[in-house]
């Protein structure tokens, strides 16, 4: 019988993106109390459910306006290295995001990249976002009713259906919604707020700078072998 191998989980917004999206939407085209909102999540009064339907609530704009944006915000650089790793290796990735899937799938769509061509048997677990006319409508469906911290995504049950038993699980972030990810991972890569979050809970991770220090990373794990196929199989991701 073959060993449960590992997978991996990649946060979206400021970890496969070098810019967060929605704070990229919400800077250009929201009225400012979005602020407000923000200021209640980070200390903890509301959910980031609920602080992004309500500050989506609040964004005013046309499709063309928000696709020009996510035009302009950056890739890691390593990404790619870090998905030709894992699909050599038979190791499967998947993003679980607190955001949205017009953005990932805009940003990672561009003919430039072409990145969800290039995801093996992978899923995109996130936020729901569609255009009404100038209104952006947010819908939340991982899981239907909130979990008990009232994320957006809950990413650990993403990561538990997504990951069969005995399985290693990697969690690649940089941000305050990846905190309950990283405790429920196995392997934790941080940076930014992630890491200071993973310092004071005593969490063990490793530092990164961009996806290739991930990727090289991933290679030393026990249990991942030299490479087994080609590169990039070409299926599809699945937006889940």
């Amino acid at each position: 019988m073959p060993e449960p191998g590992t997978v991996v989980f990649l946060d979206f917004d400021g970890t496969v993106t070098l810019r967060d999206a929605t704070d990229a939407i919400l800077e250009a085209f929201a009225d400012p109390a979005w602020l407000e909102i923000e200021d209640a999540w980070l200390s903890g009064r509301i959910g980031s459910r609920e602080c992004l339907a309500r500050q989506m609530a609040l964004v005013s704009a046309t499709r063309d306006q928000v696709d020009r944006l996510l035009d302009d915000i950056g890739v890691d650089p390593g990404l790619a290295m870090l998905l030709d790793t894992c699909a050599s290796r038979a190791v499967p990735v998947h993003i679980v995001s607190d955001g949205f899937d017009y953005c990932i799938e805009r940003i990672l769509g561009r003919p430039n990249l072409n990145m969800l061509a290039n995801l093996t048997d992978s899923h995109i677990v996130s936020s729901r976002l569609r255009p009404d006319g100038r209104r952006w409508s947010a819908t939340f469906e991982h899981p239907p009713t909130p979990c008990a911290h009232g994320c957006a995504t809950c990413k650990p049950a993403a990561m538990d259906r997504l990951t069969v038993a005995g399985a290693i699980t990697v969690f690649v972030g940089d941000g305050m919604s990846d905190q309950y990810a990283a405790a429920r991972a196995d392997v934790v890569f941080a940076k930014d707020k992630l890491a200071a979050f993973c310092g004071e809970a005593s969490i063990s991770y490793s530092p990164y700078d961009t996806l290739a220090a991930v990727a090289r990373g991933i290679v030393r794990l026990p249990g991942i072998g030299p490479p087994t196929r080609p590169s990039f199989s070409g299926k599809a991701a699945r937006t889940v």
